[in-house]
């Protein structure tokens, strides 16, 4: 388990460095000129001036060979400078960083919600195979993965917040304002993990140390906490990882949605605005929480199922 720790572990710089590298070129060729993007959020200048825009280009290093601008960034990252941002001037690690910790409370809400539903739902489906709880999974978990978060979103501020005004529709800061994104942002992670539990409810039902309990006379509900549960646990606890990873990426849409200032929004405005480091540093922030999430969830699944050992 440890050699395997370590194997992996030292993968990640390794992938977080070609990573990188892939990032900043397709950073750099996105459309429009960077510059003018730049003096526009700037100075508000409908038509900047050629040597406006030279003179910019010039003091953010734009002028210089991509791999100098590439080596550049590289040296002040392993320093703990991401640069500073095109747009605000202001250093761009705090300000990712800060955002970051909203989209990790977020997904961390989303994914505790999800399980809480997700859970007892597939173990009831499992326990009543053809019951109604079992066709709810069925039926409501195909529509649920079948709609997007940028669509369940706006239906639920206009039925919960515009129609019916019991929850305030954007922001984030107050419980209140918290639950919309958080609930659209359960939605798709509850429909895949009550169709996970469910099947290996089943399994865990048909296992032989299941049949033995049933046999000594135990609960129908003593055998499915004791001996069912935990081990369909395990299965969806070895998935929490790209569970977690897949739900931070779902939160860049609800941020964007809901005006939460995680970094779904800080990026979608760093876009809009061609704000390069901001771009690479939140990508390469997301890229490596979801390499450490999958290495943690692949060890914690290893040290809680024999047979992944």
């Amino acid at each position: 388990m440890i050699g395997l720790a370590l194997r992996r572990s030292a993968l990640i710089p390794l992938v977080l460095l070609v990573a990188s590298a892939v990032v900043f070129c397709l950073s750099r060729l996105l459309g429009g000129n960077v510059t003018r993007s730049v003096i526009r959020s700037r100075s508000l200048a409908s038509a900047p001036d050629p040597a406006a825009e030279a003179r910019l280009a010039a003091e953010l290093g734009l002028d210089r060979p991509l791999r100098d601008q590439y080596l550049a960034w590289l040296a002040g990252a392993v320093r703990g400078d991401l640069g500073r941002s095109f747009t605000t001037r202001a250093a761009v690690g705090p300000e990712v960083l800060g955002a970051a910790g909203v989209s990790a409370t977020l997904a961390i809400l989303g994914l505790a919600v999800a399980l809480a539903v997700a859970v007892p739902a597939g173990v009831l489906a499992a326990d009543r195979p053809g019951g109604a709880g079992d066709r709810a999974v069925d039926r409501l978990g195909a529509v649920v993965l079948a709609v997007p978060e940028f669509v369940v979103g706006p239906v639920l501020v206009l039925v919960v917040a515009v129609w019916a005004g019991w929850l305030p529709a954007l922001g984030w800061g107050t419980p209140a304002q918290a639950v919309l994104p958080v609930v659209t942002l359960a939605f798709f992670p509850a429909a895949l993990a009550a169709r996970l539990v469910r099947a290996e409810t089943r399994v865990a039902l048909a296992h032989p140390s299941t049949t033995t309990a049933v046999a000594k006379g135990l609960t129908r509900r003593r055998v499915l906490a004791v001996h069912v549960l935990p081990r369909s646990l395990t299965a969806v606890l070895a998935e929490a990882g790209p569970f977690l990873a897949g739900t931070l990426g779902g939160a860049v849409v609800v941020e964007v949605v809901f005006d939460v200032p995680g970094l779904g929004r800080l990026l979608a405005d760093a876009i809009g605005s061609r704000d390069l480091p901001t771009i690479q540093a939140g990508l390469v922030v997301v890229l490596a929480v979801a390499l450490v999430l999958t290495l943690a969830t692949e060890l914690l699944g290893r040290a809680l199922d024999p047979r992944l050992r």
